[in-house]
């Protein structure tokens, strides 16, 4: 590979040699350099910043991303001498190139890690490749990856805020069963076996929702690491439907706030089970809390002629629905729809669940105004033939 600056070619041995690189004419004065790899890949078309210094350390190519991440024009940069052209500065203060002297250091030095400095303020990733002729020769060309901190920051703050909910939502449950189990050994004999019950099942319902907390964060965890495993057996989500909203119903709901419907015939679905009722739970539990009127489960064959085969369900309610503004933002972590509880990481479990399977959920507005939820999950094959 070989570096063009202003009509020079700067080989990988350190060697110069006049005339164009990779057939290309030479690049005008105070313009970035391109790579002559035979490729026809500019620099301008990495999407990290690139930085090139040759073995005097005078800069040789600045990339259009090395300019918008530092602010610094390449014609500011190439030609300049590393340290003045990109005057890097650790968190303390100290100016990095000095620091590192990678031209005058250790021969066996090979580069540097990637860290955060500082330059003119702001915060940029940084890590170089020292090149040489030869493993323990001077260094013939200094090359400089620099990244935005904006993604790191956005991933820091995501962690923050998942630390916050866990805390949050860890404290009250464990206060609640702290107090009453505290209660019961210190005065058992007080109370009457309605009270200990009551008391008991207090216990057990906060324990259930400590349960589901933690199953919720290793959920995200195994999505989020991309090792979340489907077990595909067959399954049949008329029956998964009915199974659901028979739960619903035992648990307070009017039977007749529901109604389901069929499209038969359903294709054959392979698909795993407990992830099929975690994501049909999740989108009925919240058509009941935060929908109103009826909600309707529509189970049918998947109706686009250009998706492969599958099994669609809808659910939808008849309550305000979802903003518009909101519904680009309905499937990331935290968000909530309304004030009535949650953590906020169902609808992003759902919709890596589904997606885990090949499928695709959607949300929208549904006929009667309220919120449509609709996913799709292929045919596929059981797990022991896959």
């Amino acid at each position: 590979m070989s570096v063009r600056t202003s009509g020079t070619a700067v080989t990988a041995d350190g060697r110069r040699s006049e005339g164009f690189v990779g057939g290309q004419p030479p690049a005008p004065a105070g313009e970035p350099a391109a790579l002559g790899t035979g490729l026809g890949l500019d620099p301008d078309d990495l999407p990290d910043g690139l930085v090139v210094a040759d073995e005097t350390g005078r800069v040789i190519c600045f990339n259009a991303a090395a300019a918008r991440i530092t602010d610094i024009a390449p014609e500011d940069a190439v030609g300049r001498p590393l340290e003045h052209a990109l005057p890097l500065q650790d968190i303390e203060g100290r100016r990095w190139w000095r620091l590192t002297d990678p031209y005058g250091g250790l021969a066996i030095r090979r580069g540097q890690p990637e860290r955060n400095l500082l330059l003119g303020g702001r915060e940029v990733l940084v890590s170089a490749r020292y090149v040489r002729s030869r493993p323990t020769g001077p260094v013939q060309r200094l090359v400089i990856a620099l990244r935005g901190t904006e993604a790191r920051r956005r991933t820091e703050l995501s962690h923050a805020e998942l630390i916050a909910t866990v805390a949050h939502e860890l404290r009250s449950p464990l206060t609640s069963v702290k107090g009453f189990t505290a209660t019961l050994l210190q005065k058992w004999e007080r109370f009457t076996d309605d009270q200990k019950r009551l008391m008991l099942e207090t216990v057990d319902a906060d324990a259930n929702r400590v349960t589901r907390l933690i199953a919720e964060l290793l959920d995200i965890s195994r999505i989020d690491s991309g090792r979340l495993e489907v077990r595909r057996q067959r399954v049949d989500m008329s029956a998964a439907v009915r199974r659901h909203v028979q739960a619903q119903t035992t648990a307070g709901q009017r039977p007749d706030r529901f109604l389901i419907r069929m499209l038969d015939p359903l294709p054959d679905l392979w698909a795993d089970p407990d992830k099929v009722d975690q994501v049909l739970g999740n989108l009925l539990e919240n058509a009941v809390r935060h929908g109103e009127g009826t909600v309707t489960i529509e189970v049918g064959p998947v109706s686009d002629a250009t998706s492969t085969e599958g099994t669609s369900v809808t659910v939808s309610d008849e309550g305000p629905g979802i903003p518009e503004e909101s519904m680009s933002r309905v499937f990331t972590r935290f968000w909530r729809g309304s004030k009535r509880g949650g953590t906020g990481l169902g609808l992003y479990i759902v919709k890596g669940i589904v997606e885990a399977h090949g499928g695709t959920i959607t949300v929208g507005r549904a006929p009667a105004g309220g919120a449509q939820f609709r996913f799709s999950l292929p045919v596929a094959t059981p797990a022991f033939m896959a």
